[in-house]
C-alpha cells in the first residue's frame, strides 16, 4: 500500500482559521494609541497586498511592539491564503522568536506543513521535524493553559479542542509522510475521534493507515466516514470503502 496524499492545496483548508480569543484578550495596556489605530488599520484591510503593505510597515515602524507577535501571525495567516508557503514560514519564525506558546501559530504551520509536503525539496526531512516539534510543543502549551478572561468555559473548552484536534492532524500526517503507519493512525484517532468538524483528509489518511495495518474492518469504517463528506476526496473514499469491506468479507470467507 502506497502512501500518497492530496495535496493540500486540493483539499480544503480544515483549521486555517485564526481563534485570537484562545490567547488573547483586550490589548490596550501597553499600547499607545497611535499603534492601537495603525494595527487596527491593518487587521481591516482585506485586499492581501495592501495588508501586507500595512503588516510591513508596522514592524518597521513599531518593531518593538507588544503587537508585533500577532502583526507576525496574521501576516502568516495572509501569505497561507497565497499559498506562498516560503512567507509563510518566515512569519511563523518571527511570531514565534516574540512568543514561543502561541498555539494558533503553532497549529496552523505544524498542520500546513505535511499538507504542502514536497519529498523533493532539500529540507524535506528538516520541515517534517518541524512541524513534529510545533504540534507537540502546542499540545503542551495547551494542557497548561489558564482560561483567558472575556471567555466562558465552554467557548475556552471549545477552542482549546479545535487547536488539540488540529494538533494531533499534524502529527498524523508527519508521521504518515514518513510512513510510521503505527504512530499516524494513533494521532489521527485522536484527531477524529469527538471532532465536530471532520477533515476529510484525516479519515481518508487514516484509512490508508488502517489497510497498512491490515485493520480492514476499521479502515472500511474511516473511509466511509470520509465518504460521507463533501470534496475531492469524497469518490476516492467511496472506491477504498468498497476495497477495504471486499478484503473483511474475503477474511470472513477463510
Amino acid at each position: 500500500m502506497g502512501s500518497s496524499v492530496p495535496n493540500q492545496t486540493q483539499i480544503g483548508q480544515s483549521g486555517g482559521t485564526m481563534n485570537d480569543d484562545l490567547q488573547y484578550g483586550t490589548f490596550g495596556h501597553g499600547v499607545e494609541r497611535e499603534q492601537a489605530n495603525a494595527y487596527q488599520v491593518f487587521l481591516r484591510e482585506r485586499e492581501p497586498a495592501r495588508k501586507i503593505r500595512l503588516g510591513n510597515d508596522f514592524l518597521k515602524k513599531y518593531p518593538k511592539s507588544v503587537l508585533a507577535e500577532r502583526v507576525d501571525a496574521e501576516l502568516m495567516n495572509v501569505y497561507r491564503a497565497k499559498q506562498d508557503w516560503k512567507n509563510v514560514y518566515l512569519c511563523a519564525d518571527h511570531a514565534l522568536a516574540l512568543q514561543p506558546d502561541d498555539v494558533d501559530v503553532l497549529t496552523t504551520v505544524g498542520w500546513t506543513i505535511p499538507h504542502v509536503y514536497n519529498p523533493s525539496d532539500p529540507n524535506a526531512d528538516q520541515e517534517l521535524k518541524t512541524a513534529e516539534t510545533y504540534a507537540k510543543h502546542a499540545i503542551e502549551v495547551l494542557a497548561k493553559m489558564p482560561k483567558p478572561a472575556g471567555l466562558t468555559d465552554e467557548q475556552f473548552a471549545a477552542a482549546k479542542a479545535a487547536r488539540s484536534f488540529q494538533a494531533h492532524s499534524a502529527l498524523g500526517l508527519v508521521y504518515f509522510r514518513r510512513e510510521d503507519f503505527n504512530d499516524s493512525a494513533r494521532e489521527l484517532a485522536e484527531s477524529t475521534k469527538g471532532n465536530p468538524k471532520q477533515d476529510p483528509t484525516d479519515l481518508y489518511v487514516l484509512g490508508v493507515d488502517l489497510q497498512n495495518l491490515n485493520r480492514h474492518s476499521e479502515a472500511a469504517a474511516a473511509f466511509r466516514g470520509c465518504s460521507q463528506l463533501e470534496g475531492v476526496l469524497q469518490n476516492q473514499c467511496k472506491q477504498s470503502a468498497q476495497v477495504a469491506q471486499a478484503q473483511v468479507d474475503q477474511s470472513k470467507a477463510r
